[in-house]
């Protein structure tokens, strides 16, 4: 290698080379790009829950300063625009319409019901908060188990019951032996509250409309462009793919929220064509609220079974998703296949068995958000594995070391249709005791009992499945997508190289972390490469990111692309060095005969010479550059033990979270850094649902937090330094032997936060559970409940 690559980069913490333009205020977002004559949309949303649409006075605004025009549903309508599809179908899935502007009927706050397009967005918000829109409210319901109770008002007319879909998983017969055969079971409901994403940059977009040749150019902020695109062109606005380009620049967060085709995208595409310049929307955060998808809202019935050696038998779940008032891109799959099929855990459970009831709802319209189902999974799972430890008197450490899939059973086939294709937990439960000293801990929850403050320990065993994976299998279960991704790398005639990848990098690191894997194939500075992503313009078609793909399938496809390369680069270093290709060697940044190291050429002789193409093979094609596909044969199963510390003040309720360790196997670290920043961005937003975070409505479905006033985000100093470690069981499955990471710090430490929470109360005052958020008047309740239970019970034995 040259002297400014002397080791691998692949291992090493690099410093991410796009956080210079992020921490300068010199990125690129959406908001941030002008046009010429751009007009600005602001949308009309409903305040009630649900309400027929009697009339809209346009009039009322329309001679307002730069008011240029006012769209409706019926504009939608006479356009032909199609309704918003559903991504993922499930059998007898009931799918209500989903218009871009609500037509006679509005569904959920903030369900958009009219825009406005002015000359500026002030002018635009102005006039939409004049507009007269004639509102009748209807009947709502808010919570999901309210939804299906019987008379429950129907939040769509052709969906009976409100009923979206039922389905089930797993053999249900063998499950009822398992607890006929059982010592001892436990019974626990569990609601999963409802969150609200919070990226830090809202959602924006703009379109521009061009008519000479029919092409429309979308500047979006989203995860997946050409998904957008796909979903855009084919599906709502009837025009084809060719015709619309998605442009997603850097993009300030996305936690799942910017997976998801949206209304407001389909108006600006809609209103640049019918205006003939470009628009632009962005969302205030009190907009992001109401408008953007939320996430979990589960409400669960768990039964575990363990035999008389306390190992489990079986694991019963029943629950209802609330999925809000339309379903979105990934809403069917998320409470089924990404939830239900994670139920078994990190366990040897010989029966498992989920049924998921899908409910509509006066709300948003709940989909993925990070995790995706498998930390509603893991939640149920290891919380109840706690209750059963605590009922059973055992350490919750040694009662999962008891249950592990060992080692050497894999690949496991669950009953729950998944197959892990490696792992090994008990190195990884092994660590983290020895991380954060777990015994020592004992110890001290002990010595303080009764005091003013206790002690919990939460520790949490998990896996998730992530890379969703290959395309046949997911194209049957329903998925509309394939989950293949692609890879572009371009050699320049200067020995410069280009990286393009359908993956798309919204905080990951891409632009380090890709590169780095590329730095090492090609061998040369990475300094001389550049990654290119977020365009359908110019990158080949690629499926995006989410559900932590990025590494394992888009890293992947780059890995092939690169051996391509670095195979034809042998080929004509052969030929200029008058030898086999087979006793080409590439090592050091040089192309070198076996046995003649003098014998060479750089990185740059090769560049140059396959585009002068002057003395060259007769066989190869001149230019430098190859595409590669990946579609993976299965899932990647990142799996870990995280352990959290927490103190409660008995006398006020308030929970501190005092210490924080992980161990995560994630395959091998291409850049531990950046591993190390999403496990611990990934901690605090788990921890954020199980102390602080929660979606709230009334019952009818008026949103109660819909401001950060009433909408609890987890602040810098309300989280301890973390404690961090990592054992590497590689997957068999994909050439760079990785899995992911973005979401198993968000997977794993809302149950960890919550067992520690519900030890300590359970040590203290036999507390079996509380449902999230811990909020101190929440803790405090029950404590004081508790204490009066504790001397109604001395009083009697006096």
């Amino acid at each position: 290698m040259t002297e400014a690559n002397s080791d691998k980069y692949v291992g090493r913490a690099l410093k991410r080379r796009e956080d210079p333009r992020f921490i300068t205020g010199t990125g690129r977002y959406t908001d941030d790009i002008q046009l010429h004559g751009t007009l600005h949309a602001a949308m009309v949303r409903s305040p009630y829950p649900h309400a027929r649409i009697r009339s809209i006075d346009k009039a009322s605004v329309e001679g307002m300063p730069g008011v240029v025009r006012v769209l409706t549903g019926d504009d939608v309508k006479e356009a032909g625009i199609g309704s918003i599809p559903v991504g993922w179908l499930l059998p007898d899935l009931k799918t209500p319409a989903h218009p871009a502007i609500a037509q006679g009927e509005a569904n959920h706050v903030g369900d958009i019901v009219a825009v406005v397009i002015a000359e500026t967005r002030t002018q635009a918000e102005d006039a939409a908060a004049q507009l007269d829109v004639d509102y009748e409210a209807l009947p709502s319901v808010a919570l999901g188990s309210a939804a299906l109770a019987e008379g429950a008002p129907l939040v769509h007319d052709d969906i009976p019951g409100n009923v979206a879909f039922h389905w089930e998983i797993g053999d249900e017969a063998a499950l009822n032996e398992a607890f006929k055969r059982a010592k001892h079971t436990v019974k626990v409901k569990l609601r999963n509250q409802r969150l609200v994403a919070n990226p830090i940059e809202p959602r924006a977009s703009l379109a521009q409309f061009a008519p000479a040749s029919g092409e429309y150019t979308l500047y979006t902020t989203s995860q997946n462009p050409h998904v957008h695109r796909l979903i855009l062109a084919a599906f709502v606005m009837n025009i084809p793919e060719h015709k619309l380009r998605v442009v997603s620049p850097d993009v300030g967060g996305g936690f799942g929220t910017k997976i998801f085709q949206y209304q407001e995208e389909v108006i600006v595409l809609l209103a640049a064509r019918l205006l003939g310049r470009p628009v632009k929307w962005s969302a205030r955060r009190s907009e992001a609220f109401v408008s953007d998808a939320q996430g979990r809202d589960h409400e669960t019935e768990v039964e575990l079974a363990v035999d008389d050696e306390n190992r489990m038998l079986g694991f019963r779940v029943n629950t209802v998703a609330n999925l809000g008032a339309y379903q979105t891109l990934f809403a069917p799959a998320v409470p089924t296949y990404l939830y239900g099929t994670l139920c078994n855990g990190v366990y040897k459970m010989p029966a498992v068995h989920v049924k998921v009831t899908g409910a509509m709802t006066n709300t948003v319209p709940v989909d993925a958000y990070r995790g995706a189902g498998r930390p509603e999974a893991t939640y149920l799972v290891e919380r109840t594995v706690d209750v059963m430890a605590h009922e059973l008197g055992l350490d919750p450490a040694e009662f999962r070391r008891l249950n592990f899939i060992g080692p050497d059973e894999f690949p496991y086939q669950t009953p729950v249709a998944l197959v892990y294709d490696s792992g090994n937990y008990e190195p990884a439960l092994d660590q983290a005791m020895g991380l954060m000293n777990y015994r020592a801990l004992r110890e001290e929850q002990a010595r303080m009992k009764g005091g003013k403050t206790i002690l919990g320990v939460g520790l949490i065993s998990f896996l998730e499945a992530c890379g969703l994976a290959p395309s046949a299998l997911v194209g049957q279960l329903g998925a509309q997508a394939g989950q293949w991704e692609s890879s572009l790398v371009r050699v320049h005639p200067t020995g410069k190289v280009e990286l393009y990848t359908g993956s798309h990098s919204h905080g990951q690191g891409h632009e380090t972390a890709f590169t780095q894997i590329a730095a090492d194939e090609l061998q040369i500075p990475i300094d001389d490469i550049e990654l290119i992503h977020g365009d359908t313009g110019r990158m080949p078609y690629g499926w995006g990111t989410y559900g932590s793909r990025s590494a394992a399938v888009g890293g992947s496809a780059l890995k092939l692309a690169l051996q391509k390369v670095t195979a034809k680069m042998k080929k004509i270093a052969a030929h200029l060095l008058e030898a086999s290709p087979d006793d080409i060697e590439h090592e050091d940044g040089q192309f070198r005969v076996k046995g003649a190291p003098d014998k060479a050429k750089s990185f740059f002789d090769i560049a140059l010479m396959a585009h002068l193409a002057h003395n060259y093979p007769e066989d190869l094609e001149p230019g430098l550059e190859a595409t590669a596909f990946y579609d993976p044969k299965n899932f990647v199963y990142p799996f870990g033990t995280h352990i959290a510390v927490v103190e409660i003040d008995t006398d006020t309720g308030k929970v501190k979270l005092r210490e924080y360790g992980s161990v995560d196997d994630c395959g091998p670290l291409i850049n531990p850094l950046i591993v190390h920043g999403q496990v611990h961005g990934g901690v605090v937003q788990g921890a954020g649902q199980a102390l602080w975070e929660e979606a709230a409505y009334d019952d009818e479905g008026n949103f109660l937090s819909g401001t950060y006033m009433e909408y609890a985000m987890p602040r810098a100093d309300d989280v301890p330094f973390f404690k961090n470690g990592h054992t590497v069981t590689p997957s068999p499955h994909n050439p760079l032997g990785v899995k992911g990471i973005g979401e198993a710090g968000t997977i794993a430490s809302t149950a960890a936060v919550a067992n520690a929470v519900m030890d300590a109360l359970w040590h203290e005052y036999g507390i079996t559970h509380l449902d999230m958020p811990y909020t101190s008047e929440k803790v405090w309740r029950a404590i004081q409940d508790a204490r009066g239970r504790q001397a109604g019970t001395q009083a009697a034995d006096d």
